[in-house]
């Protein structure tokens, strides 16, 4: 039991550079307070006095404003910062050196009995305001953006963000040599926010692109027609001569942009 406690402790100073001595993370930090009546209660509800866990659990829940049902499954070294409206449901499971924020939700979405709950592996950042729902599996060193709702299961070093949850961001060669750097200088990666672009934001950006090219190949295409609206016949289509104008579609220039059209040749 102390020795849990002294881990814990020693997970804040590696994870909160606000951490200044050991006595004051044990007076000051609900997550703390949240852990210790947690395996009491586990305790409890591993030895069949369910009610007595319940009580005890909701006692904590009052003080810390961390709510841990005691049949959950929680490794070594979780680290709940601030904690206030993080939710942990029965059978959720928890691995080793997880960092979890304020406004965190591990929920089912289900009323069967079983499995219910998502499973956190080693090493999982969940972001402030995140919601986990599902009997699925974040897998290690996952990363859950802040106030992302993620119902499916999340590959190895994986970042999710957004409403519903998307993967902004691969395990990779290079993922996992940035996250390395990041932890030898942090520990962490605070919040579940670094290096995660927005995917809204990406694919609007896109269709911007998008659309000011067509602008571009709008306008080449309106002063080659505007030249040679001769050409046209009844249905609208333009019937080209041996020296006719190609649009070039991939730099929305003509062929022919150098030269000046003069109409009166044409005809």
């Amino acid at each position: 039991m102390f020795k849990q406690i002294r881990e814990d402790i020693n997970s804040v100073f590696a994870r909160d550079p606000a951490a200044r001595n050991s006595f004051e993370i044990l007076i000051n930090y609900p997550g703390i307070h949240a852990l210790i009546f947690y395996r009491a209660t586990h305790w409890l509800w591993n030895k069949k006095l369910k009610f007595l866990a319940r009580t005890i659990s909701q006692i904590a829940r009052w003080f810390t404003g961390i709510e841990i049902h005691p049949g959950a499954k929680i490794g070594k070294r979780l680290f709940i910062d601030h904690g206030m409206g993080v939710v942990i449901g029965e059978t959720a499971e928890i691995g080793d050196d997880v960092t979890i924020y304020h406004g965190v939700t591990l929920g089912g979405t289900t009323w069967n009995k079983g499995k219910r709950h998502p499973t956190l592996e080693d090493g999982v950042v969940v972001g402030a305001g995140a919601k986990i729902l599902g009997p699925f599996t974040v897998s290690k060193n996952a990363k859950i953006g802040s106030n992302a709702v993620v119902t499916k299961a999340v590959g190895e070093g994986a970042t999710v963000t957004g409403v519903p949850g998307r993967i902004t961001q691969a395990a990779s060669v290079e993922g996992e040599k940035h996250r390395k750097s990041v932890a030898d200088k942090l520990g962490f990666d605070a919040y579940g926010a670094n290096d995660m672009p927005d995917p809204i934001a990406l694919s609007i950006n896109a269709m911007l692109d998008h659309i000011h090219r067509q602008d571009d190949r709008i306008n080449t295409m309106c002063k080659a027609l505007k030249a040679l609206d001769e050409n046209f016949k009844s249905d609208g289509k333009l019937i080209l001569d041996d020296q006719g104008i190609e649009l070039d579609c991939c730099s929305g220039t003509s062929d022919n942009e150098s030269k000046d059209i003069d109409v009166e040749q044409i005809k």
